[in-house]
């Protein structure tokens, strides 16, 4: 995993999706996320409760739970090296 520190306003470029720190208060950090409506963005929580709901539910999603309990891909992303 990578960690990287960010101030408000800085960004970071992942592939096609750009993450801005929007704001910081307190224990919250809000963060704006452009990305191609081709790239699915979604907040990890949701996809466990939709997982323990329905993995079938998940799976049509296109993601699975690894061995560690996280939501991954079922396939590798295909970005630029």
């Amino acid at each position: 995993m990578l960690v990287l520190s960010r101030q408000r306003n800085e960004r970071i470029l992942a592939g096609p999706v750009e993450i801005t720190v929007v704001d910081i208060r307190g224990d919250k950090v809000r963060l704006g996320i452009a990305a191609p409506q081709s790239v699915p963005i979604h907040r990890h929580e949701v996809l466990l409760a939709i997982y323990q709901h329905s993995p079938a539910a998940l799976a049509a999603l296109g993601y699975e739970l690894s061995d560690s309990g996280l939501v991954m891909p079922r396939h590798e992303w295909k970005g630029a090296a």
